[in-house]
């Protein structure tokens, strides 16, 4: 919806409220023109129902606005002493217009001092819930929200199964464009797996105002451009999702409007010069390992590699046997001597149930294994005797990958040579021409909402030939730290900034094992309660938090002991 079609919009809303309640404006001694007048005949409506004038702000917040219009829509005929139950019931279900019915057909009498206090418990305890859903709701939506590290791409900076809290005030919080939308959930409502919003209407773009701006190699949460999935690991035809429904992803900022970016060797440069990534970042590149008695998946485990295969040889296997492997096999390939190679991830096949079932398998370490390795895990390798050597992967630069942005054989790219490209800026112009506009066709028809065609070897924006184009916000180019094991900018570019969601600022909890059921969590006792951005080691917090809390309560039984002895 534009700002017309916004403004007939509330305004109808506006309409409606006058038709419904200016009777009752008037019993409870007010002027029936005081309920047409926008805002005004909010501030009216909470006198009237003996509410503080604040509520009004939260009529207006979205998604907070739509836990507070069935309390006033309840507050309001009780106001007039509509107290049952099935009224309540008959207010909220009617999204209010059961308050048409009280307005003309009932013989009402306004209370002007009534009791605002619940009248039974289970009345209490509903209060209480409506308020803190309403809280919770408004602090998960404009300042701080929950975020779970679901895949490795920013390993070994943040690692899967870290918990984090989100700053969405950093950036200034972006109010949500979704008007209609289940609180406390993202796109999708648990254990019913439905939608849980609206497509319509939506709000334009808005952000509040932050107290700072993205800076290069920061790690930013955002909206990802690219999604169009309802529900991840099905099979099923893309979805179209406002922006502020789209996955939250989180990736590390080395693009700023206005910079020439280029990729060379999976290493990033900026106007030419590479970019220093901060001392806390841990990027992990791949690498091929070689041993002449074969690279040992104990040691890869001692130096906290996790990203391995591990190949096994086994014989005859019972049924039982088989269906115990399946558990931890990722494949299984025939040899010509009647045995099976098996392949696991870097956990491989627990000792224990090798012995439970009985069963004949050894493990092979293979001359040469590939993984993804930290500058640290590099050095620790090479240091070892029985390690031959350690070489970088790198894809050649010319070797195009149809994955890699902007998916054009103008540009032979592929995810480790890259560039250079100009990440568009709010306000510049760039020419347009069919060389230049597989890199920028998303952006000019996609993010900033305009028609674009081909008329022979010109280019067409709205219906008109253009040879230049002007942006209408900044881009933003995001990459992982785990370089060849993160999708992100490379394979589908720019972030808008209208996607940006906000940046993480602390680490609350941390688990291994994280995607292998709850049962095998293991707390990280290292990685909690610690900031994620900073300089220097990250110092764990928790010890901190734990004698903070002990001391309290100490306190607090000392203290009403003393009170209880006077």
């Amino acid at each position: 919806m534009d700002g017309l079609q916004w403004i007939i919009f509330i305004l109808i809303v506006q309409v409606i409220h006058f038709l419904g309640t200016w009777k009752l404006y008037v019993k409870a001694g007010r002027k029936a023109w005081e309920a047409a007048i926008p805002v005004y005949n909010a501030i009216v409506l909470m006198q009237i129902i003996n509410r503080p004038k604040w509520w009004v702000v939260l009529l207006f917040i979205p998604i907070i606005n739509l836990l507070m219009f069935p309390v006033v829509w309840v507050e309001t005929i009780r106001s007039f002493g509509r107290n049952k139950l099935w009224e309540t019931w008959a207010v909220i279900l009617s999204l209010g217009f059961y308050i048409y019915y009280v307005n003309y057909a009932l013989d009402v009498t306004y209370v002007e001092e009534r009791d605002l206090n619940p009248r039974t418990a289970a009345g209490e305890w509903v209060s209480s819930i409506v308020f803190a859903i309403v809280a919770a709701t408004l602090v998960h939506t404009y300042f701080i929200q929950p975020y779970v590290i679901p895949t490795g791409s920013l390993e070994r900076t943040l690692r899967i199964g870290d918990l984090l809290f989100v700053s969405k005030f950093h950036y200034g919080a972006r109010v949500p464009m979704t008007t209609v939308a289940a609180p406390m959930v993202h796109d999708t409502i648990p254990v019913l797996g439905i939608k849980s919003y609206l497509n319509k209407p939506q709000l334009p773009y808005m952000r509040f105002p932050g107290f700072k701006k993205i800076k290069r190699n920061e790690i930013v949460v955002f909206s990802w451009p690219a999604d169009t999935v309802r529900r991840f690991h099905r099979s099923e035809k893309g979805v179209d999702k406002p922006i502020d429904k789209k996955s939250n992803y989180v990736k590390r900022c080395v693009g700023l409007p206005g910079d020439s970016l280029e990729v060379r060797d999976n290493f990033v440069f900026i106007n030419g010069e590479q970019n220093v990534l901060p001392d806390r970042a841990k990027p992990m590149f791949d690498h091929e390992i070689y041993a002449k008695k074969g690279v040992s998946s104990k040691f890869l485990a001692e130096i906290g590699v996790t990203d391995f295969t591990r190949k096994y040889i086994v014989g005859n296997l019972t049924a039982e046997q088989a269906n115990v492997l399946n558990n931890y096999v990722m494949g299984v390939k025939p040899r010509e001597d009647g045995k099976q190679e098996i392949y696991t991830k870097e956990s491989g096949i627990p000792v224990s149930v090798i012995r439970q079932y009985g069963i004949a398998i050894t493990e092979e370490s293979s001359l040469s294994r590939q993984a993804k390795l930290t500058d640290e895990m590099v050095a620790a390798l090479k240091a070892n005797t029985q390690i031959d050597s350690v070489v970088r992967v790198i894809l050649p630069k010319g070797m195009a990958d149809s994955r890699a942005f902007p998916q054009s054989a103008d540009y032979p790219w592929n995810t480790n040579q890259m560039g250079p490209i100009y990440i568009p800026e709010k306000g510049k112009t760039v020419a347009l021409n069919l060389k230049v506009l597989p890199l920028y066709k998303k952006i000019i028809r996609d993010y900033e909402g305009n028609t674009v065609g081909v008329k022979g070897n010109q280019v067409t924006v709205n219906g008109e030939v253009a040879d230049s184009y002007t942006f209408k916000q900044d881009y933003y180019w995001m990459m992982g730290d785990n370089r060849d094991g993160s999708e992100d900018s490379r394979s589908w570019g720019y972030v808008p900034e209208n996607h940006i969601v906000g940046t993480p600022i602390f680490i609350w909890m941390s688990f291994d094992n994280f995607k292998e059921g709850i049962t095998n969590w293991r707390p990280r006792w290292d990685r909690i309660f610690t900031t994620v951005h900073g300089s220097g080691e990250p110092v764990s917090y928790f010890k901190y938090f734990l004698i903070a809390l002990v001391l309290y309560f100490v306190g607090d039984y000392i203290w009403k002991k003393k009170k209880s002895n006077e």
